[in-house]
């Protein structure tokens, strides 16, 4: 074999490698889509399944109506008291109450972060109220928010930012205390500021953590925007409220229909959120970057 061939076989191995590993990605991009169609495939026939065979006309129509009925009743519909429109409407009301209450949980949950991480004593005084929020369950709190916001749109943003402002101030915290010493030490023997070594070293650090309360807490608000409609009911009509009359008025397919609405809400906001958070934050940390 001349010198030339033992040349060209080394660069044919590393062509075929490349051609492989390439076939390898392909594969599995491929993959990364196929497998959520095929799950939904799936859940679309245990449906069908479910209403057809095990269930009589009657609880068909009462319970869980096959899907094309909740498509053609609920989706296809457009007329002002029923089908697709007044739920379109009230996700508008939905998603105002939801992101206002979002924004309120993010901006009070960083400050009482920043304030805890400030002292010991800070955290020891602030933290375990925030955990008592967390836990207690938002029917024992309805009577007191019912008395001082009334049954309107300012008691739906409280329930939102109840439940969404807890994860927003344990990751945030939580990123804060994760600089490593040796840095600290650093900022010490330069006699940094405290705004300089919370803008330069502790929030770089904290945003990863940050980033993952903030999707956390976007789903919690458009729970806590549905929840809401449930217990106040003046006002404008929002999804949780809608479906509460769909459910008394046995209107099944467009109870569906809006409940996968409020899902797709849900969704859509931690999608939005994580993207705007990453595009707006990547200049701070690597795993920002990173974020898809």
């Amino acid at each position: 074999m001349s010198e030339a061939d033992h040349e060209i076989e080394p660069a044919l191995s590393e062509v075929d490698a490349d051609e492989d590993e390439d076939e390898a990605r392909r594969g599995a991009a491929a993959w990364t889509y196929l497998a959520p169609l095929i799950t939904f495939i799936l859940i679309i026939g245990a449906w069908y399944f479910i209403s057809y065979v095990r269930m009589d006309a009657v609880r068909r129509r009462t319970a869980l109506p096959a899907p094309h009925t909740v498509f053609e009743d609920g989706l296809l519909v457009w007329e002002d008291r029923k089908g697709l429109k007044p739920i379109l409407e009230a996700l508008l009301v939905t998603s105002r109450v939801a992101l206002i209450g979002l924004g309120i949980s993010i901006a009070i949950g960083v400050i009482l972060a920043i304030v805890m991480n400030t002292a010991k004593w800070a955290e020891r005084s602030i933290f375990p109220y925030a955990v008592i929020i967390q836990v207690t369950p938002i029917l024992a709190l309805v009577p007191l928010i019912r008395n001082w916001y009334g049954f309107g749109i300012p008691a739906r943003v409280v329930v939102c930012v109840l439940i969404a402002i807890f994860p927003v101030i344990t990751n945030t915290l939580f990123g804060l205390q994760s600089a490593k010493e040796g840095h600290h030490d650093l900022f010490t023997l330069h006699h940094a500021s405290w705004l300089t070594r919370l803008w330069r070293l502790e929030m770089p650090g904290a945003m990863p953590a940050f980033l993952t309360g903030m999707r956390i807490a976007a789903g919690g608000s458009v729970i806590g925007a549905v929840v809401g409609d449930f217990f106040f009911r003046q006002g404008e009509i929002g999804l949780g409220r809608l479906i509460d009359n769909y459910q008394k008025d046995t209107r099944i397919p467009e109870l569906f229909t809006a409940t996968i609405v409020a899902c797709l809400f849900g969704i859509a906001i931690f999608l939005i959120v994580g993207w705007i958070s990453n595009r707006t934050l990547k200049h701070w940390h690597e795993s920002a970057r990173n974020y898809t």
